[in-house]
């Protein structure tokens, strides 16, 4: 991985246009062709980014990172005045994230039966891969669209923002667009059911002994 710390502007071009005045950032370049733009500010979001694949060309003074988008291009130039900082770090093989016993037996037990989600869902993929992380579950509901489910022990707004992530990853697939998010956790916080309700995602507090059979159904289900 490279990181670079420099004082920058950046302009993107595209789906959509957008422009980062010049101010100091840093500029993180992964092996993978990813790029994103962070600033001092903002928590973990960049203020730009860019998925792979891209072909990154670097020139005096500015690097240029391209991909293609179905029949047009996305471009994000970086214009550098100033280079305070640029090492690169060689990462080595990436671990997988291991999830808690928690989740991993929720996850077990969802992908075997999905329905228990509270609506008619058949399984596609368990860990299905996005560039910003692997979805737990990939299902299709009765009208056959896609349904990205996450689990996690605890639902928080950090676990609704992960999902917003993967969903909007997937739906840059037209085959995908119409893909819905649900969240299910053994609980879930107020905040985070509020802020899932307002981005369309349903969230279901489901109990690890009720789909192990050890004692009778009880689920509780928000409707986004």
């Amino acid at each position: 991985m490279r990181l670079i710390v420099a004082r920058c502007e950046v302009a993107y071009t595209g789906r959509l246009n957008a422009f980062l005045p010049e101010s100091i950032r840093l500029l993180m370049l992964k092996e993978d062709g990813a790029v994103l733009v962070h600033g001092d500010a903002g928590g973990y979001k960049p203020l730009n980014w860019m998925t792979p694949p891209t072909v990154i060309a670097q020139e005096e003074g500015r690097l240029v990172v391209r991909k293609r988008a179905g029949k047009s291009e996305d471009r994000l130039e970086i214009r550098i005045a100033e280079v305070l900082s640029d090492v690169t770090h060689d990462m080595g093989e990436p671990a997988s994230l291991e999830k808690d016993g928690v989740e991993r037996d929720l996850q077990e037990q969802l992908a075997a039966q999905p329905e228990a989600l509270g609506e008619e869902l058949r399984l596609d993929r368990r860990e299905w891969p996005t560039d910003v992380g692997p979805v737990d579950l990939m299902c299709k509901d009765a009208a056959g669209e896609w349904v990205a489910v996450e689990i996690k022990r605890i639902g928080t707004i950090e676990a609704v923002e992960q999902l917003t992530r993967y969903l909007g990853f997937i739906r840059e697939d037209p085959a995908k667009s119409a893909c819905r998010g649900v969240l299910a956790a053994q609980t879930i916080k107020p905040q985070a059911v509020a802020l899932a309700e307002s981005r369309g995602i349903r969230c279901v507090e489901v109990d690890l002994a009720i789909l192990r059979g050890e004692r009778e159904p009880d689920l509780t289900l928000f409707a986004a």
